[in-house]
């Protein structure tokens, strides 16, 4: 038995709070060169591809802000729930249904041009990430089933109803047998951040931070916001307050399928284009990441949804230049969450020994 508890501290102290997340990174990146060690790679020469290179061309620059567009949205949607103690763990499959059933709609018309395609999807997307999210609302609130274990079953259950559809259904004739849609039309694509360029970066990137600052005002300024995060942190309370268990979950888990499924939306109507088997690297579940590390606040998700992108960037550059195995990255991410929370776990908490009296400490 662990002869220590952990006690809530009254007052959380903000100086720590603040280093909360350079403590994570520093302790991150000598994890990450013990590994590189182990793995007899350079630690240098992959450190230098996952933070440096990706500031060195207009190109990587690019790429890091379509990356980080998907990451900050899901993160700035999953925080709003996870400050309510509703774990949405189903990011990746609310993504997957909001880009199919926005897709069907360039997979219809294919030789449309109009211009209402793209308002169309976003539409689309948006409450159809929104409906499968409202699945695990309604089994929790109902049953009360965990939200984690139905959303995170539901992830699969997307990936197959795409498959189904790109070798069925939805699979292009013209495709000489690959697993994928047609290409979608130029209407119902984000258009380019520099127009006639080989750069990838489109002004969805504008949506998101347009998004994460009504997601900041919601959070800091609205009554709706501040009875999400009492129902969360003390039920009981909110119950005798007049505040709705259930509304909790609903709009914990709706708000974040909206978010998930416009992230979607930005997948296929930015640089994939179509319907494809994969249409993201995982961004719904490194999007957990990016909520905790920015704090569970807009503007921190913000910043760490840039870093998390450099990251993916970089990721490339170690994989070919350091000799890295393609999991290497992934471990690194999971490095970066574990220090998060357990340094962030001593931040609010502090251990003290079983029976020892609380005039001891």
């Amino acid at each position: 038995m662990i002869p220590y508890e952990f006690i809530p501290r009254t007052q959380p102290s903000a100086q720590a709070l603040a280093i909360v997340p350079v403590l994570t990174v520093a302790l991150s990146m000598l994890c990450g060169t013990a590994l590189f060690f182990i793995l007899g790679k350079p630690a240098g020469v992959a450190f230098y591809a996952f933070f440096i290179e990706p500031f060195l061309t207009s190109y990587n620059l690019s790429e890091i802000a379509i990356k980080a567009a998907p990451l900050i949205l899901i993160a700035q949607g999953l925080a709003i729930g996870f400050r309510a103690r509703i774990w949405n763990i189903g990011a990746e499959g609310q993504l997957t249904i909001g880009a199919i059933c926005a897709g069907l709609i360039p997979i219809t018309w294919p030789q449309s041009e109009n211009i209402l395609m793209l308002p169309a999807m976003i539409f689309v997307g948006t409450v159809m990430g929104m409906s499968w999210a409202a699945i695990a609302a309604w089994l929790r609130t109902a049953f009360n089933a965990s939200e984690i274990i139905v959303t995170l079953m539901l992830n699969a259950i997307a990936i197959q109803i795409l498959l189904y559809l790109i070798n069925g259904p939805l699979k292009d004739p013209r495709g000489f047998s690959f697993p994928q849609s047609i290409t979608f039309p130029e209407v119902a694509l984000y258009p380019l951040l520099i127009k006639d360029s080989f750069l990838r970066a489109n002004v969805s990137i504008y949506l998101v931070l347009a998004l994460s600052l009504l997601a900041w005002i919601y959070v800091r300024h609205s009554f709706s916001g501040f009875r999400l995060l009492v129902g969360g942190l003390t039920p009981s309370a909110a119950h005798y307050a007049g505040f709705s268990a259930k509304r909790t979950v609903w709009i914990s888990l709706l708000v974040g399928g909206a978010a998930a499924g416009l992230a979607g939306v930005g997948e296929i109507s930015g640089p994939i284009g179509k319907l494809q088997p994969i249409l993201s690297p995982a961004y719904g579940f490194a999007a957990i990441i990016v909520a905790f590390l920015g704090g569970l606040n807009p503007i921190g998700i913000v910043i760490a949804g840039f870093f998390m992108a450099v990251i993916y960037v970089g990721a490339d550059g170690a994989v070919l230049q350091a000799g890295l195995p393609a999991s290497a990255p992934i471990v690194f991410q999971g490095f970066i969450l574990i220090f998060y929370l357990a340094s962030h776990t001593l931040v609010n908490f502090k251990l003290r020994r079983i029976g020892e009296t609380k005039e001891a400490t």
